[in-house]
């Protein structure tokens, strides 16, 4: 169980970092595309909510 919850955790971790850059990357450009920004914000709010749940649920069956 430990083993499936790191490995969710580590691929939820990356996808808000590919999420991240990819807004990084967008506001570099300058594309003026405030539709696109939005909607990455919005992923990589999500993105670290579910890698935060996924590691206090780590957090909590470490405990046991």
């Amino acid at each position: 169980m430990k083993t499936v919850l790191v490995v969710l955790l580590v691929i939820a971790m990356l996808a808000t970092l590919g999420v991240l850059f990819a807004g990084m990357i967008g506001f570099v450009r300058n594309d003026g595309n405030g539709e696109r920004s939005n909607t990455l914000m919005r992923w990589r709010v999500m993105l670290q909510g579910i890698a935060l749940g996924l590691f206090v649920l780590l957090m909590l069956v470490s405990r046991g």
